[in-house]
């Protein structure tokens, strides 16, 4: 403990461009690691097996965002809550957790072994609040949050092909897969933490520039949805969509690839890294922006072209305008032009647009426990109605509906948050707004 705060204090005096750089890779890092325990199995296929007329694996997905999904509720207080100081040794316990639940899951045999699922996704989903508080509040939070959100896109593909590559090269079984693709990530996981644990605080004018960051009780909580809450509804059915759609992508990509007669096993990173790149690029440029409520509004318009792209992309598809990795390349990326800003810097802004302070992983954990919900709810629908349509039919119908409700919605959202901006003062100090602040 001595020996991080010896280096935490060193490391204050480095310019604050290579604190951020290092603050950045180190959290894409943390959350790529965090990935090989959650998504290897999904690069299985485990075909043959049902139970109950659903299929295995899609008990395995659902049995793990079930998990995911309730901590995401946990995680509402759990991370409003959560001290500074108590991140790096909650991180690598729930990691531990998750990991020994992917060794039970090879060692009991199916359908038994679905529980550790379950188990295994409960702890994952506290993750992302951790790692995103070492960056929240800051000037150069959209920098850092852009490249921590690319491990949302890249760490997926990259799993797979580590995870498919220990099947084939190494005869790994499918059930042993999934805890070995996590035994290759605890050295880095533990070194990127530590990385992370060298991160000064905000500095003053961080915190003039983006509010002071703090943790939110329940009345707070209650008080800030109140406050917003035609914008935060309009969020929630938007971001609800888009992770259905992203976790069907991101869980079911083997198979619809498949479908779509695809089954090359680089497919996934080849594809994930163009879209990684773009994402990058375009969500790094919002640290240009000074003015938070332009930036918030810019953010809108990320997400509108997002569900434009997708819609378009799945008209030419269907026309035959446009082969299937065209399609799949560009559906991925208007997903992920919506999803990331909600998990990077959507909520970053708009604490900041109205000088609210508070803490961003409040709010995303408000939107991930609505938005797996959805998913799972989506995943026993499709099993239980509908079991015989393919995956890629399933995703090419579902990310219509994305552009179409998703578009009309963020539409309205920037509407409402201009109205409120207008009526309310633009970017005047928090004691004219009527804001409550803590």
């Amino acid at each position: 403990m001595k020996l991080t705060h010896s280096l935490r204090a060193k490391v204050a005096k480095w310019p604050y461009g290579v604190i951020s750089v290092l603050a950045a890779i180190s959290s894409f890092g943390a959350y790529t690691c965090m990935y090989a325990f959650r998504k290897g199995f999904s690069a299985g296929t485990y075909s043959g097996l049902q139970y109950f007329h659903i299929d295995y694996k899609v008990w395995l997905v659902i049995a793990q965002i079930i998990g995911y999904t309730m901590s995401k509720f946990y995680g509402i207080k759990f991370i409003a809550e959560l001290k500074p100081g108590q991140r790096a040794k909650s991180i690598l316990v729930l990691i531990g957790v998750a990991w020994l639940a992917l060794l039970c899951f090879a060692i009991v045999p199916a359908p038994y072994n679905i529980i550790f699922l379950f188990i295994n996704g409960f702890p994952l989903g506290l993750i992302w609040g951790l790692v995103f508080g070492y960056l929240e509040g800051r000037k150069s939070t959209e920098f850092m949050a852009a490249v921590l959100s690319i491990s949302l896109i890249f760490a997926s593909g990259f799993v797979k092909t580590v995870a498919r590559t220990l099947m084939a090269s190494f005869h790994v079984s499918e059930y042993q897969m999934p805890f070995l693709t996590g035994a290759l990530f605890v050295l880095p996981l533990l070194l990127f933490v530590f990385c992370l644990e060298l991160m000064p605080p905000p500095t003053a004018e961080d915190v003039k520039l983006r509010t002071k960051r703090l943790p939110m009780d329940a009345e707070e909580r209650k008080r800030f949805l109140r406050t917003f809450l035609p914008g935060i509804i309009l969020t929630l059915v938007i971001y609800v969509l888009l992770t259905i759609m992203r976790d069907v992508r991101d869980n079911f990509e083997v198979e619809i690839w498949s479908s779509l007669g695809v089954k090359d096993n680089t497919i996934f990173t080849k594809i994930d890294s163009i879209i990684s790149v773009v994402v990058l690029i375009a969500m790094s440029l919002l640290i240009l922006i000074k003015k938070n409520l332009k930036a918030f509004s810019v953010i809108h318009f990320m997400i509108i072209g997002g569900c434009i792209l997708i819609g378009g992309a799945t008209i030419l598809f269907a026309l035959n305008a446009i082969n299937a990795m065209t399609w799949m390349t560009l559906a991925g990326l208007g997903l992920y032009f919506g999803y990331v800003p909600y998990n990077a810097v959507f909520f970053e802004r708009l604490l900041a647009s109205y000088h609210y302070k508070g803490n961003v992983g409040f709010l995303i954990y408000v939107a991930d426990s609505m938005g797996y919900l959805g998913s799972v709810s989506v995943l026993l629908i499709r099993e239980l109605g509908h079991p015989n349509i393919s995956w890629g039919t399933f995703f090419k119908e579902g990310v219509m509906t994305v552009a179409i409700v998703g578009g009309i919605c963020a539409i309205l959202s920037l509407i409402y948050f201009l109205r409120i901006a207008r009526s309310q003062g633009k970017n005047k100090p928090a004691d004219q707004l009527n804001i409550a602040t803590t």
